[in-house]
């Protein structure tokens, strides 16, 4: 087993991406037009909230703010369904689609008085006796956790029930969500050159945001000063921004609060924009020296460890490689140690989580073109302990690599930075396919007060 130790490891002198890549409206038409092929029903219903918008803006650019949305694709036609409140914002967000002003989307107490009703939108565009539909949801049920006659269809009861009535038989209604958002064949499990720049923005700005929390927080601060300091430009956000602190944190979902943050706590943080996310974990210490006495093992018990199972992900993850060998892999480097407490890794989006193709017995492999999180939450620690190493990757084959290459080629020097940046400070072997796109992949710090100082593999 190869040596791991703290060391003083050089920064990437790498500035965030400042212009954000867009995804044309040819590519939004011809993602309906493959949705519509796939699916092959009458018409294809496709349900957005403020939530659960990642689907929708796939499809046409359009995320829901305040209100619902729905997107009726059939009969040659693509009517994007709004809200009183979504009316206007639709105009400048949405490609290629027909408008329909259907206040029964908008929130309670609005005028009711313009517009159509649900049954008329329907009516309208014409839906009608017989015709099949296919919904998409926010997720889709495995069969084994369904056992009702009526299919299992993540969307509220109220346009479900109104597409049933409108084509006059439930079984006519069925779930077409797991051909946006499965792992193994969902349209949105592999990206284009286009939205791969997209996701790189977000990551690169996203990890930017969470080195400067990191760097910056001092004991004394409180969290609230603490989060301050990543810079928050306005960036569209996938998850909340969190921040936690203190001797019983494990898992850091909660929001930052007034504490003050003390030397020796544990710490974490993460940052989530459209199609990257960055989470670190630590502790609030210069090292092992300002720990209180039951807490000095941290760094040979738990940080290490845990690293040491980062950088089996990153020297697995390649081109056809199995969901399962990731997933025993990564258990086999946490042997004796702690597990995985979800699946460890995943693909990421617009939305933080699409599916994942790693858990055990997966026979799904790893394709080209997919974004991926790597993601390795412990399943148990010590109070006042904490790990955490999160950040987006994609998988790129020649023909992607050189596509991107040219063009975007400010981020394809990003990625060979950091390529060189984990292959040679880190010690981690990367495959030619593997492409980092967070700002430091695969850094960990875990003592917060010396950030100059990360785990690697010792020559």
């Amino acid at each position: 087993m190869r040596s791991i130790a703290l060391v003083e490891v050089e920064g990437l002198q790498l500035e965030p991406p400042v212009a954000q890549p867009q995804i044309s409206a040819a590519e939004y038409e011809q993602r309906r037009t493959s949705l519509c092929d796939a699916v092959g029903a009458d018409w294809i219903a496709v349900y957005g909230d403020r939530e659960h918008f990642a689907n929708l803006a796939f499809l046409c650019g359009f995320d829901p703010r305040f209100e619902e949305a729905l997107l009726l694709l059939g009969d040659g036609r693509a009517i994007l369904a709004v809200g009183n409140e979504g009316a206007v914002y639709a105009e400048l967000a949405a490609h290629g689609v027909e408008l329909a002003l259907c206040p029964s989307l908008s929130l309670m107490g609005q005028d009711r008085q313009r517009g159509s009703t649900l049954p008329e939108l329907m009516r309208t565009a014409g839906i009608g006796e017989g015709n099949r539909v296919g919904v998409v949801g926010w997720k889709a049920f495995e069969p084994d956790e369904w056992d009702s006659p009526t299919p299992a269809i993540a969307a509220p009861a109220f346009v479900v029930d109104a597409l049933r009535d409108a084509v006059g038989s439930p079984e006519l209604v069925t779930d077409a969500t797991p051909v946006l958002m499965s792992s193994v064949s969902g349209l949105r499990s592999l990206n284009s050159v286009d939205q791969l720049a997209v996701f790189e923005w977000a990551a690169g700005r996203a990890s930017a945001c969470v080195a400067r929390i990191t760097t910056s927080v001092r004991p004394g601060m409180t969290e609230y000063e603490a989060v301050a300091a990543m810079g928050y430009a306005g960036e569209p956000l996938s998850a909340h921004v969190m921040f936690a602190s203190g001797p019983e944190v494990a898992v850091g979902l909660r929001s930052p609060t007034s504490r003050p943050v003390e030397l020796g706590d544990a710490v974490t943080t993460a940052v989530g924009f459209w199609g990257g996310l960055c989470a670190r974990a630590g502790l609030l210490a210069h090292g092992p020296e300002d720990l209180r006495a039951e807490s000095e093992r941290y760094l040979e018990r738990m940080a290490i460890p845990y690293w040491r199972a980062i950088a089996i992900w990153y020297e697995t993850v390649r081109i056809g490689v199995s969901g399962s060998e990731i997933q025993a892999a990564v258990e086999e480097a946490l042997a004796g140690t702690f597990g995985p407490a979800l699946n460890p890794g995943h693909l990421i989006h617009l939305d933080e989580w699409l599916d994942s193709p790693i858990y055990a017995g997966s026979t799904e492999t790893i394709a080209s073109g997919m974004a991926l999180q790597c993601d390795i939450i412990p399943d148990a620690t010590r109070p006042g302990w904490a790990a955490n190493c999160e950040d987006t990757v994609a998988i790129a084959d020649e023909a992607l690599r050189t596509e991107l290459a040219a063009r975007h080629p400010e981020l394809w020097s990003r990625v060979l930075v950091r390529r060189r940046f984990v292959q040679e400070q880190l010690g981690i072997a990367l495959a030619e396919e593997l492409l980092p796109f967070s700002s430091a992949p695969a850094r960990f710090s875990p003592f917060w007060l010396s950030p100059g100082r990360a785990l690697a593999y010792s020559s």
